[in-house]
């Protein structure tokens, strides 16, 4: 590892320098990470106060800061400069595509594109046809009839059910799942019978599945994950679901069948949608919400059941002083008692 200057560094990231410009940096790391001679980041201003017991050397901080008490490089893009300076100095390793493993097992009706690169115990099914440039790492299984385009990463044990297909630009994580039978059951004579499972799934391109992901085929037609969409880890979809493009779905999201979304929709994690409905254009679903009816466009909503964010906080804030108003109830039931006149003696009457 080469040192470089503070100069060197902010001419790298397009940046504007704070301190000596013959500074001499020797690596990179976040703040709780960097050891003395390194630069590290700081994304907002309020945290600043980070700075104070820090070993540091100098540190990348947006141009919103108004005082830094260390050399620093002013960026627009806080961490795009810091990923290009922690790239300068651990730069990625040069990895040499290795092509067709020997033990691959792949069908003589398979068409393998230029450059693609098939790990060992990969298994790839009759009438596969893989873009050129992409990689099947190993034990993935991709059964009959799939396609997958072009500069796809699949990573280990992914399986592809038949008839998937995946766009160009496409990243699935280790263990994914992708056309697997829709849980669709329909109730005969007393017993669970599976529905039709004719359908398939479609990723479009640049979309990425996260590991241990599993979305489902499509009943009679596809299920379609929309172009540019990332999918975290865990996180299960349904059969027959459209999910928009450039749609956000973060962990352990559930959506069930037939739900549909617009474009650039937000999901955090733990987020729950029942079957047919819509969550409308950049809509954002809170942490754990619980969504039982269509969601308007651009709209917040939070909780369980999912309700506008305004309205949810307003209802916490309320829960809030469920104790205090439980308090000052009992204190004035108390205060009436002793107001209230006496019961009169009903037998000295009688007497």
């Amino acid at each position: 590892m080469h040192p470089a200057t503070l100069e060197q560094l902010s001419l790298l990231v397009g940046g504007e320098y704070e301190g000596p410009a013959d500074l001499p940096v020797e690596g990179a790391a976040p703040i709780h990470e960097v050891k003395a001679g390194q630069i590290t980041l700081i994304d907002r201003p309020d945290r600043i106060y980070l700075l104070r017991d820090t070993q540091a050397a100098a540190v990348v901080i947006p141009k919103t800061v108004s005082e830094c008490p260390l050399p620093a490089i002013r960026a627009d893009d806080v961490h795009r400069a810091f990923s290009a300076i922690v790239g300068f100095f651990r730069p990625p390793r040069a990895v040499e595509r290795k092509g067709i493993h020997p033990t691959a097992v792949i069908s003589p009706t398979a068409e393998l594109g230029d450059d693609v690169e098939v790990h060992p115990y990969a298994v790839i099914g009759d009438g596969v046809r893989i873009g050129a440039g992409s990689t099947i790492h190993s034990g993935v299984r991709i059964l009959d009839h799939c396609r997958i385009g072009r500069n796809v990463q699949i990573f280990p044990n992914a399986v592809l059910y038949e008839n998937t297909v995946v766009g160009d630009n496409c990243r699935i994580h280790a263990g994914v799942v992708l056309g697997a039978y829709g849980f669709g059951y329909v109730c005969r004579d007393g017993r669970h019978v599976l529905s039709a499972q004719l359908g398939n799934v479609i990723l479009e391109d640049d979309v990425e599945v996260g590991a241990n992901t599993t979305i489902d085929r499509g009943t009679y037609g596809s299920t379609v994950i929309g172009e540019g969409t990332k999918i975290d880890n865990q996180v299960m979809i349904a059969h027959n679901c459209r999910i928009g493009r450039h749609n956000m779905l973060c962990a352990q999201v559930g959506i069930a069948g037939s739900t549909t979304t617009g474009d650039y929709v937000v999901m955090a994690g733990q987020v729950g949608v029942r079957d047919h409905v819509h969550i409308g254009d950049g809509a954002v679903l809170g942490a754990m919400a619980g969504v039982i009816h269509d969601i308007p466009p651009h709209s917040r909503y939070v909780g369980i059941p999912a309700t506008p964010e305004r309205e949810q906080m307003l209802k916490q804030a309320a829960f809030a002083k469920l104790p205090e108003m439980r308090r000052q109830l009992k204190e004035l039931q108390e205060t009436v008692r002793r107001l209230a006149p006496a019961e009169p003696d009903r037998r000295r009457e009688v007497a």
